[in-house]
């Protein structure tokens, strides 16, 4: 038996982190969106056979147990005692190491194909909570669609669709360690910001709201060590991005556009001084 998932990329239209839980483990308030960039996984099984591999496009990722997605399949084969083994092939479009939830969203799309493959009749909901064993992003990740996610990335409230627009995903030859950026925050001192604008623009389908009220308080600590985000940034807001900002921990930025002539101005400013740009839609 087969199934082929697609795991479309993240945006943090929002991020917030207001203090760290006593495991270590960060107090998130986001604003999450997928869009139509996506990797695609392959999954075949077989009954009997327990192993579990991994295969990627890509020399950049393991292929071993510190694959989120090897992971996944390993937690249900484990949690569920199931007698079978999973063969995982990814074809990978999402920038590796990019703050887009690319390995992420791999693992979710194993959670959803293997609870049908292997019959296992899990809720959306329980697959959430399971995925927050694998990675913060993964529990949005089984959704993929525009939420206000809290608590450790566990909570999970959808939102209404997105009203229409274009964004330019724009990643800069450099490669950021999310637990090094993790390290380097210092709640007390950084810049908090307020997530109301954003889910009132998001309900009253008001795009200029939505753009006035995007924010991601890492920005500044991830920008500071690496100054060419910020400097992408300012690029994009300088050729005609209605906003823009850095997604996750980084390094990617990404303008938002309401129209696609203006979206396609920007990709073509971006082009020669950054090497991976992409014009996607948000899904829903």
């Amino acid at each position: 038996m087969e199934t082929t998932e697609k795991a479309p990329a993240k945006l943090n239209l929002f991020l917030d982190t207001p203090y760290n839980h006593s495991d270590g483990l960060q107090e998130w308030r986001m604003v999450m969106t997928s869009v139509d960039l996506a990797d695609y996984v392959k999954i075949e099984t077989k009954p009997g056979k327990r192993a579990i591999n991994v295969h990627t496009d890509t020399g950049f990722l393991p292929n071993d147990s510190r694959n989120l997605a090897y992971q996944a399949a390993k937690l249900l084969q484990q949690e569920f005692h199931v007698q079978a083994g999973a063969k995982i092939r990814i074809k990978k479009n999402i920038p590796v190491a990019a703050g887009m939830g690319g390995g992420s969203s791999d693992a979710a799309a194993v959670l959803r194909g293997l609870n049908n493959l292997w019959n296992l009749k899990i809720s959306q909901e329980k697959l959430a909570k399971l995925g927050l064993q694998i990675d913060s992003d993964v529990p949005y990740c089984v959704y993929s669609q525009t939420a206000y996610v809290y608590g450790k990335g566990e909570k999970i409230q959808l939102l209404r669709q997105l009203p229409a627009m274009y964004i330019v995903i724009a990643k800069p030859r450099l490669s950021v360690s999310t637990p090094k950026i993790l390290r380097q925050i210092d709640h007390k001192n950084l810049d908090h910001l307020k997530i109301d604008g954003i889910l009132e623009g998001i309900r009253q389908n008001d795009f200029a709201k939505i753009c006035a009220n995007v924010g991601n308080v890492l920005e500044p600590v991830t920008g500071q060590l690496h100054p060419q985000i910020i400097q992408l940034k300012d690029r994009m807001l300088r050729y005609g991005a209605e906003a823009a900002q850095m997604s996750g921990t980084g390094p990617t930025v990404f303008g938002i556009c309401h129209k696609e002539s203006r979206a396609q101005h920007l990709v073509n400013s971006l082009k020669g001084f950054c090497p991976e740009v992409y014009l996607v839609r948000p899904l829903n």
